[in-house]
């Protein structure tokens, strides 16, 4: 058994000993989902929500790309969910697919009645693009490429004016509090002003986002680090598909800048992939060539940089003109115009780049997960929406209307109220001398983008579980008294179950690209779901309508 599947508390603690919080439901995180669900969770009782750093810091304020929704007449749920199905693999469940494209026209009402502004056409409508996997143009934006931050900007301002919601920023989830029965009774949490606090809750959402940082290219901020799936993970929780990792095609490729995103939108408007000759990447690839789902576009430009044995590739946008880009990407061109880039001139170099965890906390249709009181939605769970692939712009609907489902499944499992438990970790440091956590992380995230990276092969995966185990030894067994810490040994706790889950997963699938098994050889369609303790994957077919009318 590694160090990964033994359960305990990252710090030591006795539960009478420290200041304690009661609320109805407590959500861990503040990015779409999150507030989504406070938002519902607010006209029923109180509500408290843990933002790691700023509230405005996470995937969702960051997203460039949309919100994919059918609600122009000539578009239909029944598009939007074939599509779905298509971009997924094989490994969409269709209950939770059709409740996604069915429920989010209703989630766009409702964020407009809140207030969120679109861009609109020159009739006063939504104006809608298109972007990679879609049949019609569905995704809607605002401010062009800063849909993200404006859908964020809607939720805060929503959540602040709610008297039952209590924002915590600045306060870091550290483990979650079971009972004997398994329970979850709320959190355990740290923030530099209290120190140490034990939340009570009914009912406990984890809503936190991926793990992106978990590898050296990434478009994640740097709150990205795993920290829910490593908590439910050792409380005991089941997870699943996390060998399911979305590169997304297209971040911007210069040395020492950051890996930004440029969005798919930018190829929705025209833009292609080209290598350094201006010689087309994607044509004759794909029927759909550059606006392909994210899987094949990446796989397309990584096949063309291991033939070329270029560093990286090119969006070719000067098609769009650097008036009309501007326009339509203002904080693109800002961004770009920082590396002294012109899009309406110049190529833009590109690499794909970690970017959406598809894999996560397996949940039901409502949210609930495996462990009574315990519930997830956005991209820290895995709910059968996205199977091995994520389409374009069903994230934020995905947090919409997930985050409102959770907490009408709270409410109907009458969650008895949270009574204090005595509660007391032994946690103890096996290791002596100090660790230098920055070598830790990046030397983790190296080995997972070599190892565990776009295109995967079994004897690599197994010399990365390898070093998971020697890493787990020392840094799962010391006791640290800061976030940086506790963000270590969850990037290593989700490294160790993303490699884990790739190496069994013995074909290529979606997002999931073994070199030693190729597509041809795939087996039926199966989730890998794992519980800490226990060796073996449990594997369970995908569950098709007929199975569940």
């Amino acid at each position: 058994m590694t160090p990964f599947d033994q359960r305990r508390h990252l710090i030591p603690f006795r539960s009478q000993l420290l200041p304690h919080i009661f609320t109805d439901m407590l959500v861990v995180g503040s990015g779409v989902a999150g507030l989504r669900a406070a938002l519902e969770a607010a006209q029923h009782g109180d509500v408290v929500v843990l933002a790691k750093e700023s509230l405005d810091l996470s995937n969702s304020n960051w997203a460039q790309g949309g919100i994919a929704a059918a609600i122009h007449h000539d578009d239909s749920p029944e598009s939007h969910f074939k599509d779905t199905m298509t971009a997924g693999a094989g490994l969409c469940e269709e209950s939770a697919a059709r409740t996604l494209v069915e429920e989010g026209p209703a989630q766009i009402e409702q964020l407009l009645s809140w207030g969120m502004r679109v861009d609109r056409d020159s009739k006063g409508s939504p104006s809608l693009g298109l972007e990679g996997g879609h049949g019609h143009a569905r995704i809607l934006h605002s401010d062009g490429d800063a849909t993200g931050r404006e859908l964020m900007r809607t939720l805060i301002s929503s959540a602040r004016e709610r008297p039952g919601i209590r924002l915590f920023d600045r306060c870091f989830a550290v483990d979650l509090l079971t009972s004997s029965q398994g329970r979850v009774a709320g959190a355990i949490t740290w923030s530099p002003r209290y120190g140490l606090q034990i939340i009570w809750a009914r009912a406990t959402i984890l809503a936190s986002g991926g793990a992106g940082q978990v590898y050296r290219e990434t478009s994640n901020p740097r709150v990205a680090t795993g920290d829910a799936i490593a908590m439910a993970w050792r409380a005991g929780a089941w997870v699943r598909d996390l060998e399911f990792m979305q590169f997304h095609p297209t971040s911007l490729y210069v040395a020492g800048a950051p890996r930004h995103l440029v969005s798919e939108a930018v190829r929705g408007e025209g833009a292609v992939l080209v290598d350094r000759h201006g010689a087309r990447i994607m044509e004759g690839f794909h029927p759909q060539e550059d606006l392909a789902p994210r899987d094949i576009v990446t796989r397309g430009i990584v096949e063309h940089l291991a033939r070329s044995g270029e560093p990286c590739a090119y969006l070719d946008a000067r098609k769009i003109g650097s008036t009309d880009f501007a326009r339509r990407f203002p904080s693109l061109e800002r961004m770009l115009a920082g590396y002294g880039i012109d899009a309406g001139r110049d190529l833009i170099p590109i690499h794909p780049a970690a970017h959406y965890t598809i894999g996560g906390v397996r949940t039901d249709l409502d949210g609930r997960t495996s462990l009574q009181g315990l519930y997830a939605c956005g991209e820290v769970a895995s709910n059968g929406v996205h199977g091995a692939n994520r389409l374009a712009s069903n994230s934020l609907l995905e947090g919409l209307v997930f985050g409102r489902r959770c907490v009408v499944a709270a409410l109907r499992d009458t969650l008895p109220d949270p009574v204090p438990m005595q509660l007391e970790s032994r946690a103890q440091t096996v290791v002596a001398g100090e660790l230098d956590l920055g070598d830790v992380r990046q030397s983790l995230r190296s080995a997972m983008w070599r190892n565990v990276g776009i295109v995967r092969h079994g004897a690599k995966l197994a010399d990365c579980l390898d070093m998971f185990a020697f890493w787990g030894r020392y840094a799962l067994g010391s006791v640290f008294e800061t976030p940086e810490g506790w963000e270590a040994q969850n990037l290593l706790t989700v490294g160790h179950l993303m490699t884990r889950a790739a190496l069994e997963r013995r074909e290529s699938r979606g997002a999931h690209q073994r070199a030693d098994a190729p597509r041809e050889d795939a087996p039926p369609a199966q989730h890998l779901d794992w519980q800490i303790g226990h060796d073996t994957v449990q594997r369970t077919a995908i569950a098709t309508e007929s199975a569940t009318r």
